[in-house]
């Protein structure tokens, strides 16, 4: 479904992404690991057309997608929830939530069968659907963010370190819901530096450092790997 070949990216003059080269097929829940500042979410920038490659090639479903515009990839299916949610606190959450389905505001009929999804997945937003964002919990708000992804209708879901800052059950809560995402037929990225959590719901996983992919395998080689239980899961 996704390619990438060789691709470099340049974030204020520093190279922040070195000839990365990974695939994600279609159906697949890959998880990419790395500590802050590894390039993550340049990596993740990178595809969705937030930020341009300065080499390599990015393809989707076999087509060269590289330099296209964000709103061309999100029209193509490739939504990304970025790290810290992004949300507008004072709008309510249903506002939020719409604002995810732009792209689709014209199938109005479309746009409520995914909201009523949405809220089935994620009931308590339901309960809330007029407050505002920003007065949520944490797990609330990373709900939401979740919720409006999904709401583009994505055949590429993208998520950034869904369960930074969230309790151990909320982070629970969250990769259940993800997995139930994949589940469902939605192929999804996984940023993460939950190494742990992340894995046992993965199918592979690549490892990123400065930049540079520097390890992938199957989920149990990954969780079987000293190196990566000594440097992501503590073990």
């Amino acid at each position: 479904m996704l390619k990438l070949e060789n691709v470099d990216a340049r974030y204020e003059g520093f190279k922040a992404l070195d000839g990365v080269s990974m695939n994600v097929e279609a159906g697949e829940l890959v998880v990419l690991l790395g500590a802050n500042g590894a390039g993550k979410s340049t990596l993740f920038n990178t595809i969705s057309g937030l930020l341009k490659a300065s080499a390599g090639r990015i393809s989707l479903n076999g087509e060269d997608v590289t330099g296209k515009k964000p709103s061309a990839l999100v029209q193509a299916g490739v939504v990304q929830c970025p790290e810290g949610r992004k949300l507008f606190p004072e709008m309510s959450v249903l506002k939020n939530l719409m604002l995810g389905g732009y792209v689709h505001r014209r199938d109005r009929a479309g746009m409520k069968k995914t909201l009523d999804h949405v809220l089935e997945m994620f009931p308590i937003l339901n309960d809330k659907k007029d407050d505002a964002a920003g007065s949520l919990s944490g797990g609330q708000q990373q709900m939401v963010a979740i919720g409006r992804a999904l709401m583009g209708r994505p055949k590429l879901l993208m998520l950034d370190e869904p369960s930074l800052g969230l309790a151990p059950l909320v982070v629970k809560q969250v990769f259940e819901a993800v997995q139930s995402i994949n589940r469902e037929g939605t192929t999804v990225l996984l940023a993460e530096q939950n190494a742990f959590a992340a894995l046992k719901i993965a199918t592979r996983a690549y490892v990123i450092e400065n930049g540079r992919l520097v390890m992938e395998g199957d989920r149990e080689a990954m969780l079987g790997n000293e190196a990566v239980r000594k440097a992501y899961i503590g073990a």
